[in-house]
């Protein structure tokens, strides 16, 4: 925070001009020659293996030709890497949610020079983000990676994503192109969408990063749109993305998306992954030379691979898209920690107790030199959940819970007591505290082929094995170490892997037989979360064990002839049943001056791979939130997930607050926003319903494999205006620490300027929401929203203080697509311009002419 306001206008600045570097900030690079020079001295079979990955996350070298190998990774909150694993952690950031919820396209620029950083030292070039799709549904299961409901803030923040990455030399590729908003029948569902939803919606952030930060990929996705396949969509790729557009950069698909040939590179798509074996590649030549298409159309595919390897710097004799030596030195932790602070929402902040003599104050901040008993309560409190789980899992080094982060915070006089309260999961959480551990993996004949640490208790790997290890040699993993209890008591540990399993602890086998096959439908959902069998010991606190689970798989593959492996050993202190725990919690938050409760989803209600079926808290955390507010008023509710959920109880509780899925420093972000060190920063980036039920859009399941976009333009707020019923909290909505006054409002037909003042008594920062609304005659006009988003900006000021931000108005915003043109048509007329705190909560208006 400054001590001088100051303004951030959230619009980006003028679209850069078509080049081989457009969206990185500098000076370009013309690679046409030597891309063409490395097309000509390639034969057929050479261009098709380029088009085709090699393995799971790369394509192939050519060293004739200066060519090296491009590495890809999933990359939506932190950069994976080709292992899978613990050996090489990484930063992990806050959901994109969360990063959606700071209305910030700068910070979002800072977190992909951050993951830039990250993907160099980890040898990747392309970072497979950021997700774009709508939150059309809050079933939606990959909601959480996915920004906003609105297309113009999921934009916005996706541009800043991208132009932050590319800065840093690395590409981008983003994703899923397009309407990919559910995870029920992912891969065959076809989504029928009406051309104008279509393109003022679901094509629309796309559009925007491709025209003003000029992505060097894009991915396409699994499901079909209008009866095409998106890897063989030639209208939406070759007319719309790359003709309207001006994409020049690379198509990727979806790991497994491209399923025929010919239509696939005649719709658009570059790259089919992951390899060896897929649609081009050898089938691609062998189609060359039946006639069926012309080596010249394979050329225009291996035209832009090239043009990617030159730009991330995989090909010889031209300079990247960016210097080699940027960006080095970025904090990571710094970097997770404030975004995770300006992420977190304050829903609610009532008074508590009598006045004083300046008013009744709302129950946060907290004020640390007025406790001396805080009573923190809530699994996700001790082992938070900080990401959403999926392909854009990683391994941080370290994870700061909401416990540990408050337990440091807090003066050293403040008694924290804890409390479970009521646990979620339904799944045994990965072994962590207490264990050292590492993972071997060995040879039939007992050789060491590799050894790596571990952060917790799984070992999982995707296609690429430590150095050392090859499928052939492989014969077992040893996951050993170490394991002190912190309780006394019976201790249940989980087993999961498909393959012979043998549990050692001191001197005792707990187990020693088969593993569970995976089950599901998805396959890639069914090896993240393979069944578990579990076994209980009685344990004494403090007493070091030996530890070894031994897995020997009963195959290494996941279809394709891709490597596979997963192993885990999961843990669980002893519990007390469900009402013992609950009434402990209640007897904690008796007489503590604070009572911070943390709820939470799982992994099993919400993560990639399917949707959700309800949007209650799991297990009896409704009822645990309740309880222990009549156990205490001064309680404050933490809620730990991606995306909405039921909170029943929200006007029992003085204070709400949400910190989505928070990454690594999920502790040191939440004290910091309590505490008042820092403002709760954070606006919703979709409406918050109070009940499923009220929820305008809750189909997310195909009939007869179709899935109609029946509700045309209005989702979000757009059709939660439409309705009677008001959601819990609107879009755009969250509180701060002090208050602020709308002073003036101008405006002119490219843009607004507002004037607000700080009437509170701390400095803070604002989101200033500005929405359009038809008034008057728009004669001609289709049905619009009552109103929409137009622009935002920020303003930051101390007490007292004035702060002005200019916000522009995009042409865009006052169009609609008009399907009997092909195109975007201007609807003249009166509109009013709101100034906003929320979509809800107008505080200025003025009227402009549109011609």
């Amino acid at each position: 925070m400054t001590d001088q306001p100051h303004a951030r206008p959230a619009e980006p600045g003028p679209r850069t001009a078509p080049g081989a570097n457009a969206g990185t900030g500098a000076a370009p690079h013309d690679y046409t020659d030597a891309v063409e020079r490395a097309l000509g001295a390639l034969d057929l079979d050479t261009k098709v293996r380029l088009l085709s990955g090699q393995d799971m996350w790369s394509l192939p070298a050519v060293p004739a030709i200066g060519l090296r190998s491009l590495v890809m990774s999933d990359g939506p909150i932190g950069v994976r890497g080709r292992h899978w694993s613990a050996a090489d952690p990484s930063v992990a950031l806050p959901s994109p949610t969360a990063l959606a919820a700071t209305w910030d396209p700068e910070l979002a620029r800072r977190a992909g020079r951050l993951l830039a950083q990250e993907a160099r030292r980890k040898g990747v070039h392309v970072l497979l983000a950021p997700t774009v799709n709508l939150h059309r549904s809050p079933l939606g299961g990959r909601h959480f990676e996915c920004y906003s409901e609105d297309p113009l803030l999921t934009g916005l923040m996706g541009a800043g994503y991208v132009r932050g990455v590319q800065e840093g030399g690395v590409g981008t590729t983003v994703k899923h192109f397009v309407a990919n908003d559910a995870e029920t029948d992912r891969f065959t569902v076809d989504n029928r969408i009406a051309p104008r939803p279509l393109h003022e919606l679901y094509l629309a952030p796309f559009e925007h990063i491709v025209t003003q930060a000029r992505p060097w990929g894009i991915m396409t996705a699994y499901n079909q749109v209008n009866g095409s396949t998106m890897t063989e969509h030639h209208h939406l790729v070759t007319e719309v993305l790359r003709g309207a557009w001006g994409f020049d950069g690379c198509n990727v698909s979806d790991w497994t998306a491209a399923r025929n040939t010919v239509r696939a590179l005649r719709g658009g798509l570059d790259v089919a992954m992951p390899g060896p074996r897929t649609v081009f590649g050898a089938p691609l030549a062998a189609a060359v030379r039946a006639g069926e298409i012309a080596e010249s159309e394979v050329d225009t595919a291996v035209r832009r691979v090239l043009l990617l390897a030159a730009r991330t710097g995989c090909l010889d004799g031209v300079p990247p898209a960016a210097p080699a030596d940027a960006p080095q030195r970025i904090d990571g932790r710094a970097v997770a920690r404030e975004l995770a602070r300006r992420a977190v929402v304050l829903l609610r902040n009532e008074p508590v107790g009598e006045a004083s003599a300046g008013g009744a104050r709302p129950v946060l901040p907290l004020d640390p030199a007025a406790l001396r008993r805080v009573a923190v309560i809530g699994a996700a409190a001790r082992d938070a959940r900080v990401l959403g789980g999926g392909s854009a899992t990683v391994f941080p080094a370290t994870v700061v819970s909401p416990l540990a982060g408050l337990r440091a915070a807090l003066p050293d006089d403040v008694e924290v007591v804890f409390a479970t309260g009521a646990d979620p999961r339904t799944r045994t959480p990965h072994a962590r505290e207490g264990f050292t551990l590492r993972a071997r993996y060995l040879a039939a004949d007992g050789r060491l082929l590799a050894e790596t640490p571990q952060f917790d208790g799984k070992v999982q790997v995707l296609d690429s094995f430590p150095d050392g290890v090859t499928r052939q040699e492989l014969h077992a993993v040893e996951l050993t170490g170490s394991f002190v209890p912190r309780i006394t008591g019976p201790h249940t540990l989980a087993l999961v892997g498909a393959g012979r399993l043998r549990l050692t602890l001191g001197e005792s086998v707990l187990f020693d037989g088969d593993g569970a096959a995976p089950e599901g439908t998805d396959p890639f959902e069914a090896f993240l979360n393979p069944p578990e069998h579990r076994v209980t010991t009685d344990l004494a606190a403090d007493q070091e064990l030996a530890l070894t689970l031994r897995f020997v798989p009963h195959s290494l593959g996941l279809g394709g002839g891709l490597d596979a492996l997963n192993v885990v050993l999961g843990h669980l202190e002893p519990q007390l049943d469900g009402d013992a725990e609950i009434a402990e919690a209640v007897r904690a938050a008796t007489g503590a001056d604070a009572a911070i409760v943390v709820v939470a989803t799982t992994e099993e209600v919400e993560s990639e791979g399917f949707d959700r079926t309800d949007l209650r808290l799991p297990g009896r955390q409704d009822e645990l939130v309740a309880r222990v507010a009549a156990a205490n008023p001064r309680t404050v509710v933490v809620v730990n997930s991606g995306s909405p959920v039921e909170l029943p109880w929200r006007d029992q509780v003085p204070a709400v607050l949400l910190s989505w899925f928070p990454g690594q420093e999920a502790g040191t972000a939440l004290a910091d926003v309590l505490l008042g060190d820092h403002e709760p920063g954070g606006r919703l980036p979709t409406t918050w319903p109070a009940r499923l039920a009220d929820a305008p859009v809750t189909t997310v399941t195909p009939t007869d494999g179709a899935l109609p976009y029946t509700e045309g333009v209005f989702i979000g707020y757009r059709a939660w205006q439409r309705g009677s019923t008001a959601p819990a909290y609107p879009f755009g909505h969250g509180l701060g620490y002090t208050r602020w006054e709308y002073e003036s409002l101008d405006t002119t037909p490219d843009s607004v300027r507002v004037r607000l003042r700080n009437a509170g008594d701390r400095p803070g920062r604002e989101v200033v929401q500005i929405y359009l609304a038809p008034a008057g005659d728009t004669s001609g006009a289709p049905e619009r929203p009552a109103h929409w988003l137009a622009g935002f900006g920020t303003v930051e000021a101390g007490p007292g203080e004035s702060a002005e931000t200019e916000i522009p108005l995009p042409g865009r915003a006052f169009e609609v697509w008009s399907e009997p043109d092909g195109g975007w048509r201007r609807i003249p007329g009166t509109y009013t311009v709101e100034a906003a705190h929320s979509s809800a909560d107008i505080r200025l208006t003025a009227r402009i002419t549109a011609g």
